[in-house]
């Protein structure tokens, strides 16, 4: 059986990842107490199903700290077992809340919404190293559910994934990164016009960052640093290990260095590539354009 847990801080987008699941065919349920899944799990693999998506959190309450021993026992009687945990900056989560005035699951008389994700964040931290990080902050709901997409499409294997992920010092750096490079010292191809809409994968910029030799350093400097250390994050029993690239806007020289990074890697262990600010800067355009779309008067008949 196939089992992808999702798990995550209240508020991140736990629903969506669900509803992508069940539109893939999952057998989906939503808010289990964690003391009954290996039950579940029993009751389902009889019925004869193959795929099966459980959320499970903090509305467990005390139960959510046999987690982490449930997965393993999962893993150890030879299930497919995938994790993904989605979080959040407080800032995200409580701006989440304020638009949509749900209240915390946590949240009661005395005690705010930003201590209530303290608290939750507090009690899942174990449980955030379980599998797959996905910080949620600044991701379109469309960039969230090519992610899970992504995740669930990967083929089961043992070993390590390795995902490269750029993104924009301007934004935040994302709460999901193992190991984070600082770019913002290269040249940057934002103060040349013709480069400026475009992005690290386009070719003028790929050219343009090629031809400079600090990068080429920067490049071969973060590789060997990777390639002389993962093979311990190997040893460490890791699944994911996620390496974010940052420039200043998360367009040119981090999506180039992310692209540059993963060709170098694929041929050793599974690899991901993510490009959080220009995902994000890519949605807001669409957005824009459909709300630009939606206020043309139609042509008079």
């Amino acid at each position: 059986m196939q089992i992808v847990l999702i798990s995550g801080l209240s508020g991140s987008g736990k629903s969506i990842a669900l509803n992508v699941l069940e539109d893939a065919a999952y057998y989906v349920v939503d808010n289990l107490p964690a003391a009954l899944l290996p039950q579940l799990v029993t009751h389902l693999r009889g019925g004869g199903w193959k795929r099966v998506a459980i959320a499970v959190d903090m509305r467990s309450g005390a139960s959510i700290a046999a987690l982490p021993n449930q997965v393993d026992a999962l893993r150890e009687a030879g299930h497919d077992l995938r994790f993904i945990f989605l979080e959040a900056r407080d800032d995200a989560l409580l701006a989440r809340f304020s638009e949509t005035r749900r209240r915390h699951p946590l949240a009661s008389e005395g005690v705010t919404v930003e201590e209530a994700i303290q608290r939750e964040r507090d009690a899942l931290a174990e449980v955030a190293e379980l599998g797959h990080r996905i910080d949620t902050s600044d991701l379109h709901p469309n960039t969230l559910r090519a992610w899970v997409k992504d995740f669930i499409q990967l083929e089961a294997s043992e070993g390590l994934t390795l995902m490269f992920e750029s993104f924009g010092f301007k934004y935040g750096i994302p709460l999901d990164a193992d190991l984070v490079f600082d770019v913002r010292c290269l040249p940057n191809p934002h103060y040349d016009p013709a480069l400026r809409p475009l992005t690290g994968r386009d070719a003028p910029v790929i050219d343009f960052l090629q031809k400079l030799p600090e990068v080429g350093r920067m490049a071969e400097d973060i590789r060997k640093f990777i390639g002389n250390w993962l093979p311990a994050y190997v040893r460490d029993n890791r699944s994911y290990l996620t390496v974010a690239i940052g420039c200043t806007g998360g367009q040119h020289r981090s999506v180039y260095l992310a692209e540059w990074l993963a060709a170098r890697f694929r041929d050793q262990v599974r690899v991901i590539v993510r490009h959080r600010s220009a995902a994000r800067r890519a949605a807001d355009r669409e957005a824009a354009a459909a709300q630009s779309a939606g206020s043309v008067a139609p042509p008079a008949s």
